[in-house]
Formats: structure tokens, sequence, C-alpha cells
């Protein structure tokens, strides 16, 4: 009896299942040294007997393993490929690679992409060469930004006098301010800064004691840290602050009765004069703590930074700058009032509305915030109170300027 070569030294014989994309299923036997395109090929032959013919179909067909999701190497073996015995092998057709693109198509497509792009220096110039040309310099628009804002300021302060004058000639004027000065003492018991309050009690000061710190020092952290540990062995440390209402009766009771009616005007001038001074003392600018670390960490000094940072509306970059520039304008310059007798703040008093905004108390308490905090400008040009006074300063200003 003879047993053919190939049989005595054939491999281990796996039973694979296949699967074709029609669906179909059968097993198919192979051994471990079956190569898997002669595998591939069996496979056709059983579920495409007709395909054969066609000597590319083998080659636009390929096995995936379905365990490992891979696609097998039709140069390898099954052993090399890891194949074992009752494994699933889907037999599918290779997906036909994209036609490519004509060259009307590409054409098209460059069109487009040439089309969205951005013009060179070269293509501008020829653009714009008939165009009259304007010599614009760049730091002049800046000093004309700046004199805006110097100009408005100055304005403000003496419209803040102006308003003062009108406002003291009104009878229910000290009621009014008692009632606004009321309102600066809610908002400053109402309101902590919670960045600056989280500093403070993470270095370990109680809550109560930082929040007192922080109220009398204006937010300011380094302030605020100096009075912890300066007031850290006084027993009145933890006693809180008086309430408007106590400060309220307080100052009552230190007016007394009245003297008689002829000082009653006198006295209610003064009384208006203190409550106007107590408002100013409440508006007063207050440094960002952040900022006036970092600058002092640069070894400015630390009033040169809080003069910086006034100038500059609390902005930590714009302060630098004055710092290492000509330092202009200076901080006195910004207490300076306009001259009363320009153009400009004539053609401001005669407007009619800013004549009915002066002797809104609240206008006078918007011209003080602004004046300290700029940056709360945007909150006074939307009230319906005080926008329209500033809406009419600017246009005046504007027309002015232009002229």
């Amino acid at each position: 009896m003879f047993v053919q070569e190939e049989k005595i030294f054939a491999g281990k014989v796996l039973r694979l299942h296949i699967c074709a994309s029609d669906g179909s299923e059968w097993l198919e036997e192979a051994t471990e040294d079956t190569s898997v395109e002669k595998l591939k090929e069996r496979c056709l032959k059983h579920c495409a007997p007709g395909s054969l013919e066609d000597p590319k179909s083998v080659a636009h067909h390929k096995l995936i393993h379905a365990a490992s999701e891979r696609a097998l190497s039709d140069s390898r073996t099954v052993l090399e490929e890891n194949v074992q015995d009752e494994d699933v092998l889907l037999l599918i057709r290779k997906r036909a690679p994209s036609p490519p693109p004509k060259m009307a198509e590409v054409s098209a497509e460059e069109q487009k992409k040439q089309e969205q792009k951005a013009p060179d220096r070269d293509a501008i110039f020829r653009a714009t060469a008939s165009l009259p040309s304007y010599d614009m310099d760049r730091a002049v628009v800046q000093t004309s930004s700046r004199d805006f804002q110097t100009e408005l300021r100055k304005i403000l302060v003496s419209l803040i006098e102006v308003a003062q004058k009108l406002l003291a000639l009104n009878p229910d004027a000290v009621e009014l301010f008692k009632k606004a000065n009321a309102m600066l003492d809610e908002d400053e018991d109402e309101h902590v800064d919670e960045a600056a309050l989280r500093q403070l009690t993470e270095m370990g000061f109680p809550e109560s004691r930082a929040v007192k710190a922080l109220r009398l020092n204006h937010m300011s952290v380094p302030q605020a840290m100096e009075w912890l540990i300066e007031h850290a062995e006084d027993p009145s440390i933890d006693t809180p602050l008086p309430g408007p209402a106590s400060q309220g009766e307080g100052e009552e009771a230190a007016a007394g009765p009245s003297a008689g009616p002829s000082t009653e005007d006198d006295e209610a001038r003064d009384e208006l004069t203190e409550i106007f001074k107590k408002i100013r003392r409440k508006r007063e600018f207050r440094a960002d703590a952040r900022a006036v670390i970092s600058l002092m960490e640069m070894g400015f000094d630390e009033k040169e930074v809080i003069d910086a940072l006034r100038v500059n509306n609390n902005q930590q970059n714009a302060a630098c700058e004055w710092l290492l520039g000509d330092r202009k304008p200076s901080p006195e310059e910004l207490d300076q009032g306009i001259d009363p007798e320009s153009p400009l703040f004539q053609a401001i008093l005669d407007n009619p509305v800013v004549q009915l905004g002066l002797t809104n108390p609240k206008t006078l308490l918007a011209f003080e915030d602004m004046l300290e905090n700029p940056l709360n400008s945007t909150q006074w040009m939307n009230d319906p109170e005080t926008g329209p006074v500033m809406l009419q300063i600017s246009r005046v200003f504007q027309t002015l300027n232009r002229t």
C-alpha cells in the first residue's frame, strides 16, 4: 500500500468556518501549511465556481480573521497568520479604489482655492493704486484716544462741582443724599471680594476677621493682611463693624437739635457737604490687589504702582508702560477740571438733557463712580436716568472734537 508523500508530511488539519458576503456559510478543511491565497481560491471555488475563470478574481477578494478583525496576507500560511481550529474567516470583496479625478474637476477645485485665498501685498497695491494716499500715524491715533479719556475725566470733575451747587439749592437734597449714603453703606456691607477673602482664609485667618479687614482696607489683600497681623492681639478685633443704621443714629445724635431758624440753612448746607465728602471717600479708587503685587515685584514703589493703576483704570499692562514711560498724564492732572470758560464746557452746560440730569442726585453718584472707577461707565450708560446724560456729553465732545 502506497501513501502519498504530501499526506505523510502534511501539517495539522484545521476545520474553519467560512462566511461569504452573500450570507452563505460552510466548513473548509485546510492544513497549517496551506497558504492563504490557496485557501482563498478554494473558498471562491465553493461559493462562486465560475469566478476563477477571471484571473483577477482572487486578487479582488480577501480573507478576514473575524476574532481579531484583521485581513490575512496572501503570501503567508495559515499557521503564520495564527489561525486556529474552528476559527471564523470572512470572505469579502475588496473595495474598488476611487477613480482619479478628471482634469476638469481638478481645475475647478484649484480655481475655488484661488478664489478663497487672501490677496498678497502686490495685489493690494494694484487694487488701491488709484486711491488717494493718507498719511495716518498710529501714534497720533493712540494719543487722540488717550486725550479723549483725559478730557472726559476733566469734564466729570467740573460737572460734579456744578451738580453739587445745584443740588445744594434743593430743599430735599439732604434727605436724598442721606438715602444715597445709606445705599452705598449697604453695598459696601454686602459686597466682599470672594477671591480676596479666599486668599486670606487660605493663609489661616478666620473668615469673620478677614471680611472685616477687607472692608476696612477697600478689598486690598496686602493691606488687609497687614491689618490682621497688627491687630491680632487687639481684644476688639472680633467686634463687627457698625451697620448703616447705627451710623445714621450716631450722625443724628451728633447733629443735635436745631439752634434756630437763622442757622437752619447753614447747617443743612454743612451737612450736605459732609455727605458729599463721605460719598467721595466711599467711591475712592481701589487698586487691583493682584496688579499691585505683580508691579511691586518688578521693583516699583507701592505709591507709584497705585498711581499708575489709577491713571490707567486698573489695567496692569498699561500701568507698567506708564511707569516705564514719561508718566503722562500725572495723577495730579486727574483731579483737575476743564476750563469753565472753554467752548466745550459751555456747550455741555447748554444742553437741556445735561441741565436736567444735573438736578438728579443719581447723576452725581454716577459721575463720582465713573471718576474713580472708569470701568463702571458701561453700567451708567445703560441706566435709563444717567444714560441719556452721558450720551449727550459724548455727542457734544465728539462734535467739537471733529471741528
